[in-house]
């Protein structure tokens, strides 16, 4: 234990996860706000609305993030001028894919609130999503590359920025009285695209770097495989709630979405670990270092999962009963559930991390990916259907579990060869 404190991971790790622990206050006081003041029917259209921002962001990034943190985290002190190209080239992927998501969003909104939910008063705040989903995808590729260039600090400073906006903005808007579900989006899509431009003021000039075209194929060729994974994962991921939708009342929905927006403090811790992970575990040309390396690493992770168990559920008890108020008390028993469920995505840290950066080959997520979304959607279904966002909750921990052992399977055995 002592060497893993000492190390400069742990340090980093340090400033990262205290960032993202920041930011997960900052968020659950947003959401707090929000749903003590709209309702769970309200509530629960920010929460399909926040759900589908963050799916479209994540499938539309086609793995962009990931080889941004592999190519630029892997040549930024050996080569800057080549890592800058890879910069570049990343951006235009994203800027590109960022007007498409948003122009072919827009008009298909309807569609999908009626069609897909069956709840056509969910076409704006789905037209929100699809605006938020663009800024995200921008916003994503400047916090990858802060990422990358290991600037931990500077990561955490804009995303805490980004997010005490976004918190000010809802509290002054509930001061006056004008809180409502338009006003809400848009202070939270505003937010995002001030987060991106803050972060290029941090970043090196990369709009003059020339030849990046040249790498594009390599890029592609990680970030298909990647790409793919991510669709499936970032469906999977979500479709819980997307069945709650379209099964349940927005209401329940409104009472899942506090649940999982509380439990969504794990996604972040293992957001904040992996940031100094990622581009460390990219670097390493030797299996000796690796093993080393993941060893502390799964120490920490495994503190960090029993940890989240132990204090989160009575906690999360305390903060529903307290400061959401008796209309969310529903929320309690799925939330428990779920966290336990991020305790063991936390501990899969290590296993993720060296399949993708260390031994790159995403290639095996998108396997994991087509199992997971396998059982989140024929367990899920069912499992929603007689038990409601209880049975929401259930699949997603079982989804996790699968996450957990396949990865960890492949990547002992890899070792061991």
């Amino acid at each position: 234990m002592e060497k893993i404190i000492k190390t400069k991971t742990f340090y980093q790790s340090v400033v990262t996860s205290s960032a993202t622990i920041i930011n997960g206050l900052l968020g659950v006081t947003f959401y707090i706000l929000v749903a003590r003041i709209l309702g769970p029917v309200e509530f629960g259209m920010v929460t399909v609305a926040l759900t589908t921002l963050t799916l479209i962001a994540d499938m539309a990034t086609i793995g962009a993030d990931t080889g941004i943190v592999r190519f630029v985290g892997k040549y930024y002190q050996k080569d800057k001028i080549k890592a800058l190209r890879f910069l570049k080239l990343g951006f235009k992927l994203k800027a590109i894919v960022a007007a498409i998501v948003f122009s072919v969003g827009w008009f298909t909104a309807p569609l999908a609130a009626s069609l897909i939910f069956g709840k056509p008063e969910l076409t704006m705040p789905l037209r929100y999503a699809v605006a938020g989903a663009a800024g995200m995808l921008v916003f994503s590729f400047t916090t990858s590359a802060l990422q990358a260039m290991q600037k931990f600090w500077t990561w955490g400073l804009i995303n805490i920025l980004a997010n005490s906006l976004r918190l000010g903005a809802i509290v002054f808007l509930a001061t006056v009285g004008l809180l409502s579900l338009d006003l809400t989006l848009a202070s939270y899509i505003a937010c995002i695209f001030l987060g991106f431009f803050t972060s290029l003021l941090f970043l090196p000039n990369f709009f003059k770097a020339k030849g990046e075209d040249a790498y594009a194929k390599e890029f592609l060729h990680y970030n298909k495989w990647v790409g793919a994974f991510v669709v499936v994962a970032a469906l999977s991921g979500r479709l819980d709630t997307f069945m709650a939708t379209k099964l349940l009342s927005l209401g329940e929905v409104g009472i899942y979405g506090v649940a999982t927006g509380l439990a969504a403090v794990g996604s972040q811790v293992v957001a904040g670990i992996t940031t100094v992970v990622a581009p460390k575990l990219a670097g390493f040309e030797s299996d000796v270092k690796a093993i080393i390396y993941l060893k502390k690493l799964q120490m920490l992770s495994l503190g960090l999962g029993f940890a989240a168990v132990i204090f989160g559920i009575p906690i999360g008890y305390f903060m529903i009963k307290t400061l959401y108020g008796p209309q969310f008390v529903g929320s309690i028993f799925p939330l428990s559930i779920l966290i336990i469920s991020q305790a063991i995505f936390i501990i899969s840290i290590p296993a993720h991390s060296s399949v993708i950066y260390y031994f790159g080959y995403p290639k095996l997520f998108v396997y994991i990916s087509i199992v997971h979304l396998a059982i989140i959607g024929g367990l899920g279904w069912v499992l929603i259907t007689n038990m409601g966002y209880v049975g929401a909750a259930i699949t997603v921990l079982v989804g996790n579990i699968s996450n957990f052992l396949i990865p960890a399977v492949w990547a002992l055995r890899k070792f061991k060869k």
